[in-house]
């Protein structure tokens, strides 16, 4: 089986598998099943052109490849109480560099954080925070701010979400 991320809850920015790897087949489980996770191993067969088991062996060597990382359930934050949603650019202060770690494990831990980013640029990261109201948005922000660690941060609300296609 192939190795996981280096760290708990880490997503490396491209996976292991390489687009070069896959063959026509294995781009369309892979559309059909970003589509549509929760798609049985026979439906997703007939989709595709190919024999259920054929596919289920395609299915878990995609996974054990590191192509498929996953399957998720897509929540509303709104459903949950939590209906304002922002991104968070976050800097570190230059004597921080050491404790990138802790500052990721800190922050990924809190309730609000939907989505940890860890950036090249100006920026060191990207929050995708959700809350309950602007005044519960305020508090984490200042409490965000107040850690010593951090130099800046700078809040973009977001007013809607589109979720694109993530395979072409």
């Amino acid at each position: 089986m192939a190795a996981g991320p280096a760290s708990p809850g880490s997503v490396p920015a491209s996976g292991t598998g390489g687009a070069n790897d896959l063959d026509d087949i294995d781009r369309h489980i892979v559309h059909e099943m970003a589509r549509d996770a929760r798609i049985a191993n026979n439906a997703l067969a007939e989709r595709v052109g190919i024999a259920p088991s054929t596919c289920l062996g395609r299915v878990r060597s995609l996974r054990e490849r590191g192509v498929i990382r996953g399957y998720h359930a897509d929540v509303d934050p709104a459903a949950l109480g939590r209906p304002l949603q922002a991104m968070i650019a976050v800097r570190l202060q230059s004597h921080a560099r050491s404790r990138i770690r802790g500052f990721v494990a800190g922050v990924a831990g809190l309730p609000e954080v939907l989505n940890v980013f860890f950036l090249a640029g100006k920026d060191d990261f990207l929050l995708h925070v959700a809350a309950a109201s602007t005044a519960s948005l305020r508090d984490f922000v200042e409490t965000l701010s107040s850690n010593g660690d951090v130099s800046y941060t700078e809040t973009s609300l977001i007013f809607e979400h589109i979720r694109a296609d993530a395979v072409g």
